[in-house]
């Protein structure tokens, strides 16, 4: 019987080598580049220029293929990209008539990819606040030509990206939406290009909290406080503070203060705009494509899509009408006015409308 079990034992072992080398040869023999332009972006949501350029950055962060039956680099990085646009899960990926691996396969494709997105050197180079004052006058300068609107250096919001329920602390990621979920910080410019992303606090963390805890806070007091007037534009939700200008709750018709609150929702609809793009290609972000993953491994895969977000921006990659059309509500019917007491006057703030006021009419 032992002899028996034993044979059995070999025989699924040669049938696994012989089914890993069919894949191999069969992952070899297709090349996605070869896919016109538009279907390449419709499966792996960047050019095939755009997914050169990650293949090289990413290249020296993966592990050496030592098998003959490992997965190319190239490969590795087009199965995770899939993933990240069509937020299926991903046993669908895996065996989709591109890729050929199976789902462990993938799985391990996908953990290397995300973590090779998350080095330090990655994130660095393509998530970057504007440190220097002459990196902050750009940005500045393309608000105000864009929408009259002074001293912005980025607008700010959160939004929610669902997961599996966490098997520890489970309370602090369901949301008031009644999911679970992480609560994902971002700072875009006008270009929709993201500065900031915090990825690491549950959804029942309100957006004020997070945004308490952000080292960019600590920043911006200390720009303040050596004489530099910048701000980001958040909505209600966020207190109003010399460097976070926040709209004006109940502003007399025709009066400054409310064509203030107009123009600030105005150009703080810039980070709403930012994060729908970010969730119309990289799908599996939004709320109905529940990550299977846990909160840490979660974030990574919000900052992967973020660095490829910056990316793909940067590249001016357009989204295709089949990637659009079924985002988040969170995102859909966001208001910029929210239902909380204004804070007492800010002297900042009300610099600020007056200088705004008496420009409207040379804009």
């Amino acid at each position: 019987m032992a002899r028996a079990f034993l044979l059995g034992y070999a025989e699924e072992e040669r049938r696994r080598n012989i089914l890993r080398i069919e894949r191999r040869r069969l992952r070899d023999a297709s090349d996605p580049l070869q896919l016109p332009e538009r279907e390449f972006i419709g499966h792996f949501r960047l050019t095939k220029l755009g997914f050169q350029q990650v293949l090289v950055e990413l290249s020296p962060h993966l592990p050496i293929v030592k098998r003959n039956t490992g997965v190319r680099n190239e490969l590795k990085i087009l199965a995770a990209l899939n993933f990240y646009g069509n937020g299926s899960y991903q046993r669908n990926v895996g065996a989709s008539f591109l890729l050929n691996m199976s789902q462990p396969t993938f799985s391990k494709c996908l953990h290397e990819v995300t973590g090779a997105l998350n080095t330090n050197e990655i994130l660095r180079k393509y998530i970057k606040f504007p440190m220097a004052q002459h990196e902050r006058e750009i940005i500045m300068k393309d608000f105000m030509e864009k929408f009259g609107f002074p001293g912005v250096i980025g607008c700010i919001d959160g939004t929610h990206v669902a997961l599996i329920r966490p098997k520890e602390h489970e309370e602090t990621y369901f949301n008031r939406k009644n999911y679970h979920s992480l609560n994902v910080l971002l700072i875009c410019d006008a270009k929709l290009t993201i500065l900031h992303v915090d990825a690491s606090f549950g959804g029942a963390s309100h957006d004020s909290y997070v945004w308490n805890q952000c080292a960019i806070k600590a920043f911006l007091e200390g720009l303040e406080r050596n004489g530099e007037h910048c701000w980001l534009l958040g909505d209600s939700g966020y207190a109003q503070r010399p460097w976070m200008m926040t709209p004006i709750i109940g502003a007399a018709p025709g009066s400054p203060e409310e064509y203030y609150t107009e123009l600030h929702c105005r150009v703080r609809n810039t980070v709403e705009r930012c994060i729908g793009v970010l969730k119309s290609r990289w799908r599996c972000l939004l709320a109905h494509r529940v990550l299977h993953y846990d909160p840490v491994t979660t974030g990574k895969i919000v900052n992967a899509c973020v660095v490829l977000h910056n990316i793909a921006n940067a590249q001016n990659i357009p989204i295709l009408d089949s990637q659009d059309g079924d985002l988040d509500n969170d995102q859909q019917h966001q208001v910029c006015l929210q239902a909380r007491i204004d804070a007492p006057p800010d002297e900042s703030r009300v610099i600020l409308i007056n200088r705004i006021w008496n420009a409207r009419n040379i804009l």
